[in-house]
């Protein structure tokens, strides 16, 4: 490219330019290397030797602990060395970034300044070449008669202006990166003064840079872009509830209100998470809760139940309340678990897909509680048994830190154990798991059996929060909110993708909207239409990002 404006600069041009501080640090760098030879470097090669003698196996022990001793007593010279020398080193290093900082920047500007002029003249050189392509495509055109001549004249003109482009694409990409090295030339130097120690500005500045420098508008939008219209959609309703209801949405009580509906789904969205991540689902979610809820109601009853099971009416007054606490949250556990683990048995045995799997479960679930409990509600639970497990502290409902627990155990599972490590590898990829010794079988039915534990707990939490009221009913739908959230959350169907962390959001994102236009007053049957077209558009931004990989 010819360089008209002479604030552009050669490549030569720049390096001349940046020699002075070459020089300048590199003498001190120099300086540094021949002070830390025989101290800070000798240290980290006889701790990397001390290690790998530990490891040695060829050795016998009397052997390895000789050579240990002898190591360390290298090494205690070595450290010694490095103390001495560690004022000097300390002392060149403020040198050189003290002379960084009152000279770099004057260079870095210098580049800023030739890059946005590069910047200027690539895309006058684009709009040159594309006004030459149409001036040549019209001449062209014009001495032609024949139709077919023409189509194909166009097709070569169409090639020729995405070669345009693309050319102009690359320019571009050449000056973003010429101006990038020169950012993270500074940070190069730095590395090698202080051997990769920087401070949190300085990590700051090379994160916010290089996520300059990687920027994709697209990408971005594909990620961000659900969350984006979401956001706004929220806005609105903040702005227009106060003008149609006279009351404002987003007070501190209502955000309350919206964490606590929020706590006992985040169990099911976490449990979900995981069938997700294999590429999988769970229709039943909502009977286990009807199963849960009618569960734990019957067992933490107030006094004798009004219905009946089977036939039989229970009786756990004889209970001490904390017994029937603890005993209803393993009853839950056990049902869901069972029905889960049933589901996870045919899906990885048979290589059923979890669709079939789970919706079978939810019609059985459905129709067993239904038929033994005849559909009835079974009333309120112990008046004192919401205090005891979810009390109000000062207004603040403890309920949240429930989830929040079960928030970080999950995540911990899911990358912190080897269970979590191989929950990734089956989803992104089952067969080149099962060949590099991972039991597919163990990990799908492991990944069933915690969604059930997560979903009976998230149930017997519901009932404490609800007083009872428990019935087969209880949590119709309540399986498309939890996938709903995965899915706005980023945990893709195409499998192992997802974080926690996105899990959270995708619940958090579907309680307040659910909330807000509850306060709005709009139709229940209405808020399904919301639902169906968050999910569409989620699952559609999913599907562009898969196929863009591929």
């Amino acid at each position: 490219m010819a360089k008209e404006n002479n604030k552009i600069l050669t490549a030569e041009q720049e390096l001349k330019l940046r020699q002075p501080i070459d020089d300048y640090v590199g003498k001190i760098q120099a300086k540094i290397n021949d002070l830390r030879e025989n101290g800070t470097d000798k240290v980290v090669e006889l701790q990397n030797d001390i290690d790998s003698a530990k490891r040695d196996h060829i050795l016998t022990k009397q052997e390895k602990e000789t050579a240990i001793t002898k190591l360390k007593a290298e090494l205690e010279k070595a450290k010694s060395i490095e103390n001495q020398n560690k004022g000097e080193v300390s002392k060149l290093i403020a040198d050189a970034e003290g002379y960084l900082k009152g000279n770099y920047d004057s260079y870095y500007q210098a580049v800023v300044a030739s890059c946005r002029e590069e910047k200027i003249l690539a895309q006058e050189k684009y709009r040159k070449a594309v006004a030459a392509l149409e001036k040549e495509h019209q001449e062209t055109v014009a001495k032609m008669n024949s139709q077919n001549e023409i189509k194909e004249e166009k097709y070569v003109h169409k090639n020729r202006l995405f070669d345009a482009k693309m050319q102009l694409e690359k320019d571009l990409q050449e000056i973003k990166d010429r101006q990038h090295a020169a950012f993270d030339y500074k940070y190069h130097l730095i590395d090698m003064l202080r051997m990769s120690k920087f401070t949190f500005a300085e990590s700051f500045a090379q994160r916010c840079e290089n996520y300059k420098y990687t920027f994709n508008r697209r990408d971005f939008l594909l990620r961000n872009g659900l969350y984006i219209a979401i956001v706004i959609i929220f806005i609105i309703l903040c702005a227009i509830t106060p003008i149609i209801k006279n009351v404002p949405l987003l007070t501190y009580n209502n955000v309350l209100n919206i964490l606590q509906q929020a706590s006992p789904r985040m169990f099911l969205a976490l449990g979900v998470a995981g069938l997700i991540l294999l590429a999988g689902t769970d229709l039943s979610i909502g009977r286990m809760v009807g199963m849960g809820m009618t569960t734990a109601t019957i067992i933490m009853h107030q006094g004798i139940n009004t219905g009946s099971v089977f036939g039989h009416i229970f009786d756990f007054t004889g209970l001490p309340v904390p017994v029937k606490i603890i005993f209803a949250l393993l009853m839950c556990i056990i049902f869901c678990t069972f029905f889960t683990t049933i589901a996870g048995c045919f899906t990885a045995r048979f290589k059923m897909h979890p669709f079939i799997s789970t919706m079978a479960n939810m019609l059985i679930i459905f129709g067993l509680t239904t038929y033994a409990t005849k559909g009835v509600s079974f009333g309120a639970i112990e008046s004192t048994i919401p205090s005891m497990i979810i009390p109000k502290i000062n207004g603040f409902p403890t309920i949240i830190l429930w989830a929040v627990a079960a928030i970080a155990i999950v995540w911990f599972i899911w990358n912190k154990t080897t269970f979590g490590k191989n929950l990734y590898a089956v989803g992104g990829n089952s067969e080149a798991a099962a060949v590099s010794g991972i039991s597919v079988f163990k990990v799908t039915v492991g990944a069933f059996i915690l969604a059930g534990i997560l979903y009976g707990f998230g149930s017997w939490l519901e009932c404490i929060r609800m007083f009872g009221s428990g019935s087969a009913a209880y949590g119709q739908g309540w399986e498309t909110d939890a996938i709903a959230a995965c899915v706005v959350g980023g945990v893709s169907f195409t499998g192992g993708i997802g974080k926690i962390s996105g899990v959270v959001v995708g619940v958090l994102i579907f309680t307040a909207l659910t909330y807000s236009l509850t306060i709005l007053g709009i139709d229940t049957n209405l808020q399904f239409i919301f639902s169906g077209i968050i999910i569409l558009v989620a699952v559609t931004l999913d599907c562009l990002k898969y196929v863009q990989k591929k």
